[in-house]
């Protein structure tokens, strides 16, 4: 696998519509980032597809990735990990009403997130270490938008809080697990 460094270099030349840095790039991140997508679609169909869909979009948009403000491979997880949640938010109004409690029940999973997963399979111990040291709530409101997909204002409802109050948990964890993580 290709350094942080590599890839964020990959990004600015795909800026600059390098095609080889562009292969280069889908040769490097595709097989983590499919993988996530496998994780979250579980289906090997869907996943490829979002993964095609979301380096279209990688490439469109590479010249809006700043290192300063993430890892690469973060940023281009975001991006496949959005396209898929959409996705799967389109079929699953579509098949809404053809399962019962029992399906729905058989269909939950109360494993890990994907990205959850794909940062344990990594052995990411740093962001487990810094994201340990949140306090409770600010750290839920963390991973019900980063892991769970939730707007602010649905984090506010799940956990029974005023909006300004997660937006602020929201934002003041992330300083601090940047400066946990040495990203400042």
């Amino acid at each position: 696998m290709a350094t942080h460094d590599a890839l964020a270099d990959l990004l600015a030349h795909c800026a600059l519509h390098d095609r080889r840095a562009f292969e280069s790039l889908y040769q490097q991140a595709s097989p983590i980032l499919y993988g996530l997508l496998l994780k979250l679609t579980r289906d090997r169909e869907l996943a490829a597809d979002v993964l095609q869909e979301g380096f279209v979009r990688i490439w469109q948009r590479s010249g809006d990735y700043r290192p300063a403000l993430g890892q690469p491979l973060t940023w281009m997880g975001t991006i496949v990990r959005r396209l898929a949640i959409d996705r799967l938010r389109r079929s699953d109004q579509r098949r809404r009403g053809e399962l019962d409690d029992d399906g729905w029940a058989m269909v939950a999973d109360e494993g890990l997130s994907p990205e959850a997963q794909l940062h344990a399979e990594h052995g990411d111990a740093a962001l487990a270490r810094c994201l340990e040291m949140l306090d409770p709530e600010p750290r839920r409101a963390v991973f019900l938008a980063y892991y769970e997909g939730l707007t602010h204002d649905a984090i506010a409802e799940n956990l029974n809080r005023p909006l300004g109050t997660v937006k602020a948990w929201v934002r003041r964890s992330l300083h601090r697990l940047k400066t946990c993580l040495g990203e400042t």
